[in-house]
């Protein structure tokens, strides 16, 4: 497998790690602390911070930083322009780096365009986060959220595709793309096969 391809704008500080089959494009900035898998897609004007892991198969579109404590599992996708943080009250004159809250988003979920994700929380597996929501609090697996704040508005496939299920209670599904099944019950969807 050929090792990672990064445009001659972009800057990878000495010491980051980027998998093989990689993409770095133009003036992107991966810092030395930065750890990237394999076939992940980092597009113009990202920066990537010392904290931060990224897992196999991310694609992160043009202008997002990913800044320190924030964890990306396999399989993200990252809209363009969507923002993270790192601190919850920040201050230009307060300097507040040892308050940095961990943001972990899990396996395959969507982070739509310009979304801001507040610091310190989960996002579960195979999630969506509508276009321009603001995440403030724990987002449940396959559930999607929508808004400002975002609110629970309905339930994906693993495929991308909205699942015809009530919010909470029960009930069960098929993706109308794969015909794969989903369970919900008692609130928490899961993937059946």
């Amino acid at each position: 497998m050929p090792g990672p391809e990064i445009h001659p704008s972009a800057i990878v500080d000495e010491g980051a790690r980027i998998g093989d089959g990689s993409r770095v494009w133009h003036f992107a900035h991966v810092c030395a602390g930065a750890q990237i898998g394999r076939d992940c897609s980092l597009g113009q004007n990202v920066f990537v911070g010392n904290k931060v892991l990224i897992g196999n198969g991310v694609k992160i579109q043009n202008n997002v930083c990913i800044y320190d404590n924030v964890t990306l599992k396999d399989d993200v996708f990252c809209g363009p322009s969507m923002v993270f943080t790192n601190v919850f009250n920040p201050r230009a004159s307060v300097s507040r780096k040892n308050e940095y809250r961990d943001t972990l988003v899990e396996r395959g979920a969507t982070l739509g365009a310009n979304c801001t994700i507040i610091c310190g929380v989960t996002i579960g597996e195979y999630a969506f986060v509508g276009a321009g929501a603001v995440i403030t609090r724990d987002v449940a697996g396959y559930a999607l959220v929508t808004g400002v704040p975002a609110r629970h508005s309905g339930w994906m496939s693993r495929h991308g595709e909205k699942l015809d299920l009530p919010l909470s209670g029960n009930g069960e599904a098929k993706c109308p793309a794969t015909g794969e099944r989903y369970v919900l019950e008692g609130g928490v969807l899961r993937y059946s096969g």
